[in-house]
């Protein structure tokens, strides 16, 4: 995922049996399908260079069984781990927070939800028969990912929508280029989790 043009734009599949995405730029161009099997019990994600699933690019996998804890590293194409991201436990509970760590496991970003209460009404009108098929366009979570300094680097927003299945992820601050793909394959997992967490 080289020569990335922000914003990039996430959008999920409807009415296959794996939970699966495909990731496009500013202009158009595919930069990756990224595809989550079902009813695994440890997560192993592919992210492959198109939707024609010729060429493997990265794949992520967690450290352990599903677990509330669980890192999740990324392999590149020889298998090689080039870094993780590691949801922060207890304190995600009421706002999705992670952190983004280097291959030296050094921490290097830090991804956490701007407005905790958006997911809460989410969650609440979903239950309510007939208004919850609204919550894709009412409720629409955002994640802001942060350097070492605080300063805020990439934000990922949930766009309205009606099956909740779109995303955007757009640059507000600056990155070592090297970073890019720990950034996006960080976030592209962390929307799997958070998509299904509601």
């Amino acid at each position: 995922m080289q020569h990335i043009e922000f914003p990039i734009n996430l959008k999920f599949k409807i009415g296959t049996l794996a939970n699966d995405f495909v990731a496009t730029d500013t202009r158009g161009r595919t930069i990756a399908y990224v595809r989550q099997k079902m009813f695994k019990l440890k997560e192993n994600i592919q992210v492959f260079s198109n939707e024609s699933k010729s060429q493997l690019n990265y794949t992520i996998k967690a450290d352990r069984w599903l677990d509330f804890s669980a890192a999740y590293a990324f392999h590149d194409e020889n298998d090689k781990v080039f870094g993780k991201i590691a949801r922060k436990g207890w304190r995600s509970i009421w706002k999705a927070k992670y952190d983004i760590i280097d291959e030296d496991n050094n921490l290097q970003y830090s991804v956490s939800e701007e407005n905790g209460w958006i997911k809460v009404m989410d969650s609440l009108l979903g239950e309510i028969p007939i208004l919850n098929i609204f919550t894709g366009y009412l409720f629409n979570p955002s994640y802001l990912v942060v350097d070492s300094n605080n300063k805020p680097i990439v934000r990922l927003k949930k766009q309205a929508s009606f099956w909740g299945r779109s995303f955007e992820i757009e640059k507000v601050g600056s990155m070592d280029s090297d970073d890019d793909d720990r950034v996006l394959l960080g976030l592209m997992m962390m929307i799997l989790l958070e998509r299904r967490r509601g």
